[in-house]
């Protein structure tokens, strides 16, 4: 029961760290090309890393495990299903900005210039992000109270 308890709270934990963390990037981002706002571009990114490490983990423990429902009740689950639809798009959406800010931390610890050209557009894709979380935190509820399971 404690196992249980502990990995949900720290699933909603992890919602709320990733939505703070990818609002304040996208802050960031539009605050670009002023040299302070990369660093905070690149610290927000990074706490939204970690919020989706979190996410993921105790997500495919929960999903997975002995902790939950079990991987019968949450697959058949239409809220969970639109849950991982959007978790899937969240990710589509972050090859870019991802590789951009792997390579924007290499140049700055060579010392070299980052092109932050594309920071409106990954701007725009944090915003997206952003509303595919919320949504993702209606179809966590919409299943908490046993919606979206098909009846017999």
């Amino acid at each position: 029961m404690l196992t249980r308890w502990l990995l949900a709270a720290a699933h909603l934990l992890g919602l709320g760290i990733g939505l703070g963390a990818i609002w304040g990037r996208r802050r960031a981002l539009l605050q670009l090309p002023d040299a302070s706002a990369l660093g905070r571009v690149l610290y927000t990114d990074t706490w939204w890393g970690i919020a989706a490490a979190i996410w993921i983990s105790t997500g495919l423990a929960r999903a997975l495990g002995p902790f939950e429902k079990g991987r019968d009740y949450y697959f058949h689950n239409h809220f969970f299903l639109a849950k991982m639809a959007c978790l899937l798009l969240i990710l589509i959406l972050e090859i870019a900005p991802m590789l951009t800010f792997i390579r924007w931390r290499g140049q700055l610890a060579r010392h070299e210039s980052v092109d932050t050209s594309k920071a409106r557009f990954f701007a725009r894709i944090s915003a997206w992000q952003a509303v595919l979380v919320m949504v993702m935190v209606l179809a966590a509820t919409a299943m908490a109270r046993g919606l979206g399971t098909p009846t017999p």
